[in-house]
């Protein structure tokens, strides 16, 4: 009676974390293509007269993707203040310094929640769409015609939601900063008692240029890199209608979790640079 060989166990899970990691780099090197195609497209328009920018085109995604998320972004930044002025008050006022509560939900707001909680929102109200938008494209072969017409689909289709997410997400992490600010400084006069001048005082007082710049830089990137993954899944789709529904989940899990991991990057190279 010949034995059965019994299966390698440790090999298993070796070879499953490795195809994990094959496809996370191959996922990395597909949005690193389209990112340089895009730049390539965005220099030409702007340098080459023969090659047109399409401003028509990037405003209307910038009113789709920027102008129809204010609403939400507004409500969702509003409350972060609010909910930084409560929780903070507490610990400081234990040490005689409840004023400083504007000096924390500046600095909190401008250099991190602004980009971040704008980003993520946008992620949900827009990254989701313009993955389920190219997507259906793909499947019904709108993306093949054209091509066929001899239309390169990244110019007419990716450069113009690249863009307006990355410009769109820099505006929304304005408005994002200051209605939190200034939500933070209701909670601050009304319910925990600091003067308005005070407030504004310490909030003036705390906030430096470059927690404004590199509060937009990360938005600008973050932008960058909703729009990126959003295309990519987008033309990636096949399967018909459930590969639509797997572009749009892949895209927002996929959108926050490298949202989170380039605010990490950004944060550690701040800090060598001195910029916090």
């Amino acid at each position: 009676m010949t034995k059965t060989p019994r299966r390698n166990l440790l090999m298993v899970p070796v070879n499953r974390y490795w195809q994990i990691w094959e496809d996370v780099l191959e996922l990395i090197g597909a949005w690193g293509n389209l990112l340089v195609t895009v730049a390539a497209w965005v220099v030409r328009a702007l340098v080459l007269r023969q090659v047109r920018f399409r401003a028509h085109e990037h405003a209307v995604q910038i009113v789709r993707v920027g102008t129809r998320s204010i609403g939400i972004v507004l409500l969702v930044s509003g409350a972060i203040g609010m909910i930084l002025a409560l929780q903070t008050a507490p610990s400081l006022e234990d040490f005689g310094q409840a004023d400083k509560v504007a000096n924390l939900v500046a600095v909190a707001v401008f250099r991190e929640l602004g980009p971040l909680m704008a980003a993520i929102v946008l992620t949900g109200f827009a990254g989701a769409s313009i993955a389920a938008e190219l997507g259906t494209m793909k499947v019904s072969e709108e993306i093949e015609a054209l091509e066929a017409m001899a239309l390169n689909p990244i110019r007419f289709l990716v450069v113009p939601r690249v863009v307006a997410t990355a410009v769109s997400l820099v505006m929304l992490a304005v408005l994002a900063d200051i209605c939190s600010v200034f939500f933070g400084g209701v909670i601050g006069v009304t319910a925990l008692g600091i003067p308005y001048e005070v407030y504004k005082a310490n909030t003036l007082a705390q906030l430096v240029p470059s927690d404004f710049y590199t509060g937009l830089l990360k938005a600008a990137v973050f932008g960058v890199l909703l729009g990126l993954i959003a295309c990519t899944n987008g033309l990636r789709v096949e399967d018909g209608a459930a590969g639509v529904g797997r572009a749009t989940t892949a895209t927002v899990v996929q959108t926050t979790v490298a949202i989170v991991i380039a605010d990490l990057l950004f944060s550690v190279v701040f800090y060598g640079l001195g910029w916090n």
